[in-house]
């Protein structure tokens, strides 16, 4: 394994620079520089990643962000990113308010671009970005979400045993990804809790993972939802340093939240299966639990998140006296991903997704194809996204029982 890493890291020396030009530097963008800064020594690429430049409004900020995570450069301004002629990808951190300015002036200056999900804060910017992405298309470039569950070894498998026809025809999804970080009422109003920044709460931060993830898995699209959504915290405090808000008793300066904290939603697939929905970030004890099933007439797969390296799987085909789920553990190096990786039981974590997602994305602008998901499968789930919120609209007036 050591002699094979080090034949790939001589040919990545010999291979031509992409620039990578990543606009956002917190949470996400320490994920997508630990894959940038890693897919190249692990994966024998035809090209080399080269992390150029780090952008962000924050100059001290950004400047330390550059040197922790291995940026030659930092920018304060995106359109000096995008101009860099050392940048030929910008790849996009940013809340989703900016997602639409960025990616349509960085795919018309001549870059690829990856943008991190959900791809937009409304249909019609993702709308945008995507006729911006299909003009783009004709002239070489690419275009991606990033939906790094779907890099998830296990996942990627899944979808294979269901595309071979493994499970049958499908009849159930189910899905939940619940966390906890707002259960507290005086955790403050971020930008995650604002409409204008964010486009929509749990559903849009959280639901747009597991809405790409069904779909991916069954290889067919939701033709249908039905939804609730609830808003359980209504105020919270201004962070530090924020502009003042609505005055609480006690002086204490607080705002609206003007997302959702929860949404549950039913669906119906393409063929007819059917599929349930539940995201929030007001579970208890929940830090990052995304779970999903699918049942088939042949049989059933089942996975969760804390065990990323393992499916669950049931072959109903089996005699009833020994049949019953038993575990996939997913670190075979004729799974997807683990040829580079280490020898079989030796885990990988959820790091791991973002240098998947990287090598795919290299792969697709070296070989000149379509990657995925695109723009157009990200606008597919906003869609999605946007009639689970008009569905909970039209369900939200309720009379509740009195004794």
């Amino acid at each position: 394994m050591a002699q094979a890493q080090k034949r790939a890291a001589d040919r990545q020396e010999a291979a031509p620079a992409l620039g990578i030009g990543m606009v956002g530097y917190a949470f996400m963008g320490a994920a997508h520089s630990q894959g940038w800064r890693t897919v190249g020594r692990v994966f024998d690429l035809p090209v080399r990643p080269r992390l150029a430049a780090v952008c962000g409004r924050d100059p001290a900020a950004v400047r330390a962000a550059a040197n922790r995570h291995g940026w030659a450069a930092a920018e304060t301004d995106w359109r000096d990113l995008v101009a860099r002629d050392d940048v030929q990808l910008v790849d996009i951190c940013t809340p989703g308010d900016s997602h639409a300015e960025i990616a349509i002036a960085a795919l018309e200056a001549g870059k690829h671009v990856l943008c991190e999900k959900p791809l937009a804060n409304t249909v019609a910017e993702a709308e945008a970005m995507a006729a911006a992405a299909a003009r783009a298309r004709a002239r070489g470039q690419v275009a991606m979400v990033g939906f790094n569950y779907r890099r998830v070894p296990a996942m990627t498998y899944a979808r294979r045993m269901i595309a071979e026809g493994r499970l049958g025809v499908l009849r159930h999804v189910r899905v939940a990804y619940l966390q906890d970080w707002l259960v507290d009422p005086a955790f403050p109003l971020t930008w995650r809790l604002q409409r204008a920044h964010a486009g929509s709460g749990a559903l849009g931060d959280l639901g747009a993972h597991i809405v790409d993830l069904a779909q991916y898995l069954a290889g067919e699209r939701l033709v249908g939802v039905s939804a609730l959504t609830e808003t359980f915290v209504r105020e919270r405090p201004l962070p530090a340093g924020a502009s003042a808000g609505l005055s609480a008793p006690g002086g204490a300066e607080r705002g609206a939240v003007t997302v959702d904290d929860a949404a549950v939603f039913t669906g119906r697939l393409a063929s007819g299966a059917l599929a349930t929905f539940e995201t929030t970030r007001m579970a208890a004890g929940r830090k990052n639990a995304l779970r999903l099933e699918i049942n088939g007439e042949r049989g059933s797969l089942s996975f969760d998140l804390e065990r990323l390296n393992e499916l669950s799987f049931h072959d109903q085909t089996e005699p009833a006296r020994s049949a019953g789920f038993r575990r996939i553990l997913v670190t075979e190096q004729d799974h997807p991903y683990l040829e580079a990786w280490w020898p079989p039981g030796h885990a990988l974590g959820y790091e791991h997704t973002f240098t998947h997602q990287a090598r795919d994305l290299v792969d697709a602008i070296a070989s000149g194809t379509e990657p995925a998901p695109s723009f157009e499968d990200g606008l597919q789930v906003q869609r999605v996204l946007a009639a689970v919120e008009e569905s909970a609209e039209k369900n939200a007036v309720y009379t509740p029982v009195t004794v």
